[in-house]
């Protein structure tokens, strides 16, 4: 059941959400492209990476999910899908990708944390679902075109989810209006995925015992 009071997350946040949708729906329909798909498995691809970890999040601190009820998303997702269909494949190839997802990954990361603590969900979980928020979709769309998971790649990813999540709480707790906190806590989380695509940053990986 939604809040007596709505999320009250400011002006900003719903357009990050929308602008995070956008891209995470591209990179979506690029994974299909790249597989030599069709029109109809690159909007579908668009679909599930676009609102695949705002549905998790919605579903799990009980609040409508979000796409059924916005006469926006679905068709965001559909027209970027065909935007990337019909554009040269140059334009997506080498890091483009990896840039496009890292911008989503940033946003959608603090769109996730906001909305959670609008709905009541303590600072952790609040942070927790952020990162889920971030980074389910993207692990929808790498098992369906049969890739390596996100979360199996060297440089961090996760990592920068949670920093912006992270520091979007933070600000928040600290009373930072929400747009600075969303600017400054996005801005974060790029600049760390950011760094890590440029200089393949990577946490040290496990070694087993010694």
């Amino acid at each position: 059941m939604t809040p007596p009071l709505a999320w009250q997350i400011g002006p900003l946040l719903p357009w990050l959400d929308l602008v995070s949708i956008a891209v995470f729906a591209a990179t979506g329909a690029v994974a299909a492209t790249r597989a030599g798909q069709t029109l109809v498995t690159a909007t579908f691809f668009a679909l599930i990476t676009g609102v695949g970890g705002g549905t998790l999040r919605d579903l799990l601190i009980d609040a409508p999910v979000f796409w059924v009820h916005d006469r926006l998303v679905a068709g965001i997702c559909i027209a970027v899908a065909t935007l990337v269909w019909v554009t040269p494949e140059r334009w997506w190839q080498g890091k483009v990708f990896a840039w496009l997802d890292a911008s989503g990954l940033a946003a959608y990361a603090v769109f996730g944390a906001a909305k959670s603590l609008g709905f009541g969900i303590p600072p952790v979980p609040a942070i927790v679902l952020g990162i889920v928020n971030a980074c389910a979709g993207g692990i929808i769309r790498d098992m369906l075109a049969n890739e390596p998971s996100i979360l199996m790649r060297p440089e961090l990813y996760v990592t920068a989810a949670a920093l912006a999540a992270s520091a979007y709480v933070g600000l928040h707790l600290l009373g930072a209006p929400s747009f600075v906190a969303a600017l400054a806590a996005t801005g974060a989380g790029f600049g760390l995925r950011g760094a890590a695509i440029h200089w393949k940053i990577a946490l040290p990986a496990y070694r087993g015992k010694r």
